[in-house]
């Protein structure tokens, strides 16, 4: 008999039959059929989907008894870049980091306190591509509670949890268009109790329903 749908056993058990925890030898260096430029090619210039900067991210699922659920950030105030965003805790892959699992497993524990003894990693979505040159590499994991987390102020404001049953299902959807310079550009969006879950961070998570949940 199946797990319950959208519950952490049938997470994990899609993730494993589905994703692939080793990357392809030009992982680092070859176009990529998944980012920004796919819904808004207008938008971005060609060389966007072949991104030179390497980066990881964490896609936390909670594995909570009433339902599986995906752990998100909301990217603090004062950062430069994407303030007050929702995103997956992550940054840039640096020479240190054995892998991009290593890299996710690092930005999660310096952003959040999540420490990696609470993570089980299953596999990577497709590497996705943005607009501002980065090569995301998302890491879908299972998060084990009890877990205690630390969060990095000059970083993150907020963290918060949505469950995988809103976030999978297609009637939660949604794409917008905002148009800058005459262009317009298309982005996905997921709005959740008054969070703005939007951009790459949709575009992830709708990969994530791609890959587990287009049965």
């Amino acid at each position: 008999m199946p797990p319950p749908r959208f519950s952490v056993q049938d997470v994990r058990l899609r993730a494993l039959t589905r994703l692939r925890l080793d990357l392809p030898h030009d992982a680092m260096l070859a176009p990529v059929s998944a980012g920004d430029h796919v819904l808004s090619p207008d938008a971005f210039p060609p060389e966007v989907s072949k991104p030179g900067r390497p980066a990881a991210v964490l896609v936390p699922i909670v594995a909570r008894d009433e339902g599986a659920t995906v752990l998100l950030t909301r990217r603090a105030a004062l950062l430069r870049q994407h303030s007050g965003q929702i995103a997956f805790p992550g940054g840039k892959i640096d020479p240190q980091d054995d892998s991009p699992i290593a890299a996710a497993l690092r930005e999660a524990w310096e952003e959040i306190g999540l420490h990696e003894s609470h993570i089980d990693p299953l596999g990577y979505l497709d590497i996705y591509a943005t607009g501002t040159g980065f090569r995301i590499f998302p890491v879908v994991a299972i998060v084990r509670p009890p877990f205690e987390l630390n969060l990095n102020a000059e970083e993150v404001d907020d963290v918060f949890e949505v469950p995988v049953r809103f976030l999978m299902d297609p009637a939660n959807h949604q794409l917008h268009t905002r148009e800058a310079e005459g262009i317009a550009r298309h982005f996905h969006a997921m709005p959740y109790e008054g969070r703005f879950i939007w951009g790459a961070t949709a575009g992830m998570l709708k990969n994530l329903h791609a890959r587990l949940y287009c049965d």
